[in-house]
């Protein structure tokens, strides 16, 4: 007999960005991953792995200190200040092992079993399993797709405000929608916080991929209890090299470094090297790249007739009027016998089980745009067996 395990856990979903993970190998035809929020690139030379020698770089297969490389640490003070308007100082500031790292540290830092977090919906799909994982309930707020002014936004947050709210958390430029929050939007959510005594967790990954406007840092207005995140994954094209960081008031920042220490002690020391690399010398690859990124998303959403993003990677569809009685199952199955692989919506929201989400930066362009052909044709198909 086998000892028994968490409930909570099992509870928790294993196949979140596509239900054809352990079918990809077996696929007969070209395919085109568009379920994961990746990029196609490479970082560019002189912020890859292979550009950090050991000879040149002391102590690099070594322990660092649980903080971060200090040199990273000093790049990332200074950039805060300069592009986000926030200043902090070192013992507010932690490198995590990705910007996934880093929030499940803060989950643990401010969240006791039962604590509420609010999420704005739809969401990046791991914040609700990062909340079960620490035995908090995720309190999903229909947010992007729901509200059109400041003052509804503000109301959906506060119609789920309960006495177990603990944390606010807050994604711009959005996963999976695309939408940007405006800076009027986010001082009022702010204020709203402040009310009711809630931290702010502001994930601010996707910051440099903001194509409508400028982008806002909520703790610009709340500094004494927001939290931002980032992350060099999608900034850089260095997901694999799992390195983001965290900047908020010191109390919460030194308690999720107690969770960090203990979960993964601290982000990959290489990883903190390229990422330095990235952030000091990066500015023209990362312009250069939202230019292409910014286009793509707009050939997509032109051809699947959405709306352009204002920022991010995603775009997310509505394929209620396209579903059979097989329902969403059956579209991603035709979507993937065409090699198409997009991610189910119901992983960003428990409202949207007819929804699906689709990156456009996972594949080079032509790719994408092959892709998207593919979608268009499954979709006219389903078109025209309804009518």
């Amino acid at each position: 007999m086998t000892p028994k395990l968490a409930a909570a856990t099992l509870a928790m979903p294993g196949a979140i960005y596509s239900p054809f993970a352990d079918r990809i190998h077996g696929h007969p035809g070209p395919l085109f991953p568009l379920h994961v929020g990746d990029t196609w690139r490479d970082p560019f030379v002189g912020a890859r792995s292979e550009d950090v020698e050991s000879a040149k770089t002391p102590r690099l297969h070594a322990y660092c200190d649980p903080r971060g490389v200090p040199a990273l640490l000093d790049a990332v003070r200074d950039k805060l200040r300069r592009r986000n308007g926030l200043v902090h100082e070192p013992g507010e500031l932690l490198i995590t092992a990705g910007a996934t790292g880093g929030l499940a540290a803060l989950a643990g830092a401010a969240l006791a079993p039962g604590d509420e977090i609010l999420i704005l919906a739809p969401f990046w799909p791991l914040i609700r399993g990062i909340a079960q994982s620490f035995r908090a309930r995720a309190v999903e707020v229909p947010f992007f797709d729901r509200v059109s002014t400041l003052e509804e936004a503000v109301a959906a947050v506060a119609e789920r405000i309960t006495p177990r709210s603990r944390v606010l958390y807050v994604s711009t430029p959005s996963n999976p929608t695309g939408r940007m929050i405006p800076g009027d939007w986010l001082e009022a959510l702010a204020a709203l916080a402040r009310r009711h005594d809630l931290w702010i967790f502001a994930d601010e990954v996707y910051e440099d991929y903001a194509y409508a406007g400028e982008h806002v840092s909520i703790g610009r207005f709340a500094p004494e209890r927001t939290v931002s995140v980032y992350s060099v994954s999608k900034s850089y094209a260095m997901a694999g090299q799992r390195v983001g960081y965290l900047a908020g008031p010191e109390p919460i920042v030194a308690n999720a470094r107690k969770i960090a220490t203990h979960v993964y002690y601290h982000a990959p020391v290489i990883g903190q090297h390229t990422a330095l690399a990235a952030i000091e010398q990066g500015a023209d690859w990362l312009a250069a790249n939202r230019e292409a990124d910014r286009a793509v998303g707009r050939a997509v959403a032109a051809r699947l007739g959405l709306p352009e993003p204002e920022g991010g990677t995603f775009l997310f569809l509505d394929v209620r009027r396209w579903l059979d009685g097989r329902g969403l199952m059956g579209l991603l199955e035709d979507c993937f016998e065409q090699g198409v692989l997009v991610a189910p919506g119901q992983s960003c929201g428990s409202d949207y089980g007819d929804w699906i989400r689709i990156s456009y930066t996972a594949a080079p362009a032509e790719k994408v745009l092959e892709a998207a052909a593919r979608l268009e044709r499954v979709l006219a198909r389903r078109t025209r067996a309804s009518a």
